[in-house]
């Protein structure tokens, strides 16, 4: 088979339709929490009319922010037993090559280096673009905790740190959709169009630019080396216990976000003021 045909398996089915879910879920929030940011803009107009009103894109905002919290719950068990179980390489950790390649990238776009880094697994690109959302969906989850559930978390914190969160929330949400529409999409879709999270797939040619050296360790036998069966299934026994205890954790976490409290935050129409009829006296 020829480089152009040649394809190596990127990402599997589960990875892909996780990658889907948050990504959809990250788009619900994204309009309807930007609609409530800056909501005398035509286009949060048009949102707000098409999910029909103020009251239903919080509901729609919140059913997303709660799918989102279910996919990060998902992503930490199965990186668990991708790192604990089959000891796969933790290769989306940053490491100071990843700094020493982003410089070479740099001196190579301003014409000062010759050639681009040589990368593995994932860019260093890819691994900002990774812990940004982890870091983002860090900060959003605890600034929408604060603002889902105000009174819980003014026991704990002064009043001051409600109307500071929904600042901190609204601009992190505005940065993570400009660096997705930035960033994200011409990286991935307009520079070099990836199919890996449509078909799974990547091509030998794109291997050989966006990842020579984890193309060479696949040419070598040695990129994706797995226990044999007995060792997995003891390291099986010891995972997942903990993976259960884990999920009971986070699923607690969840359920305690979602009904920590009942607020009145409800929106009511305007109370209209009427003239007062002749001869009636205002006590």
């Amino acid at each position: 088979m020829n480089r152009v045909t040649q394809t190596y398996l990127r990402f599997p089915l589960a990875r892909r339709i996780e990658h889907w879910v948050m990504m959809l879920s990250f788009t619900i929030l994204g309009m309807t929490g930007l609609s409530q940011r800056f909501p005398d803009a035509g286009l949060s107009k048009a949102i707000l009319n098409a999910f029909g009103g103020i009251e239903s894109l919080r509901t729609i905002h919140h059913a997303a922010a709660i799918v989102m919290m279910f996919g990060t719950a998902w992503h930490i068990l199965v990186m668990g037993y991708s790192v604990f179980v089959l000891r796969d390489k933790m290769s989306m950790l940053p490491t100071l090559q990843d700094a020493k390649d982003a410089l070479q990238a740099l001196l190579y776009n301003l014409g000062f280096a010759k050639t681009y880094p040589q990368m593995g697994r994932y860019t260093f690109e890819e691994k900002m673009e990774y812990w940004a959302f982890v870091w983002g969906a860090i900060v959003m989850g605890l600034t929408g905790f604060m603002m889902w559930n105000p009174i819980t978390a003014t026991q704990y914190l002064s009043g001051e740190f409600v109307p500071a969160a929904k600042a901190a929330h609204g601009n992190e949400a505005v940065l993570a959709v400009l660096a997705i529409i930035i960033w994200h999409m011409y990286g991935v879709h307009i520079k070099r169009f990836n199919k890996a999270m449509f078909n799974g797939q990547i091509h030998e040619a794109d291997m050989l630019h966006e990842h020579p050296l984890e193309l060479a360790d696949i040419k070598a036998g040695i990129a994706d080396r797995r226990p044999d069966a007995k060792t997995i299934r003891k390291r099986q026994m010891i995972y997942y216990p903990i993976a259960a205890v884990l999920t009971i954790a986070m699923l607690g976490g969840i359920y305690g976000f979602i009904n920590a409290e009942q607020t009145a935050l409800t929106t009511i129409p305007p109370i209209v003021q009427t003239a007062t009829p002749e001869g009636t006296t205002i006590p």
